[in-house]
């Protein structure tokens, strides 16, 4: 029998075959061969396609997981890589970062140099030709991580004058800064007077207060 005849008897089978008796599970033994053989297909493409749906769906989730989790690291990596190739650079940067603060906090004075520095304003006032009316600190003001330490200042003397001592506080080995001044003429005297608010600063540890300095 050659294969166009063997197909149409397997044709003519089916054709003939109740598939009403499908339901009858106990006959199973007398369907046709050719159709267990078109059953035993069917439910291996069903089996096929469930398995496709439970699991090969999870499986290609977790493997996105996995694909996302690669893009990341390698995103870290690269980043790690650049930070390592520079890592010379930036111990260079932290040590001049470290030497320029050291050299800052060294110009800022200590509680104890505070009277000192007060003297020193006075000198330089003194040394400018004024007349000193009032020189006396306020309270200390804390800042977030510095203290702030005002100075209340009143010189008698002229424009010139000023000028002189203005630039002598900003030459000060200290760091002072000038705030709020005002300059008036004073009744029956033909100097003027200036008052001015001087601040310095030290830094604010986290105990709140002040670190040495040398």
């Amino acid at each position: 029998m050659n294969v166009s005849a063997k197909a149409t008897a397997l044709i003519k089978e089916l054709q003939s075959f109740d598939w009403n008796n499908l339901s009858d599970i106990e006959s199973i033994g007398v369907w046709p061969g050719v159709v267990k053989m078109v059953i035993a297909v069917a439910l291996f493409f069903v089996c096929l396609a469930a398995g496709f749906w439970f699991d090969i769906r999870t499986l290609q989730a977790e493997l996105t997981r996995w694909q996302t989790e690669e893009s990341t690291l390698r995103t870290e990596f690269e980043q790690k890589s650049v930070l390592a190739a520079n890592l010379d650079e930036y111990k260079a940067q932290t040590v001049q970062m470290e030497e320029e603060f050291a050299e800052l906090l060294s110009q800022l004075p200590s509680q104890t140099e505070v009277p000192d520095l007060v003297d020193d304003v006075t000198e330089t006032g003194l040394g400018s030709s004024l007349t000193f009316s009032r020189i006396e600190l306020d309270s200390e003001v804390a800042q977030e991580f510095y203290i702030e330490q005002p100075i209340q200042i009143e010189v008698l003397g002229n424009y010139h004058d000023f000028g002189t001592f203005v630039s002598g506080v900003a030459a000060l080995p200290r760091i002072v800064t000038l705030h709020d001044f005002a300059i008036e003429p004073v009744n029956n005297r033909s100097a003027l007077q200036m008052t001015i608010t001087a601040k310095t600063y030290r830094y604010r540890t986290e105990g709140g207060n002040a670190a040495a300095t040398p």
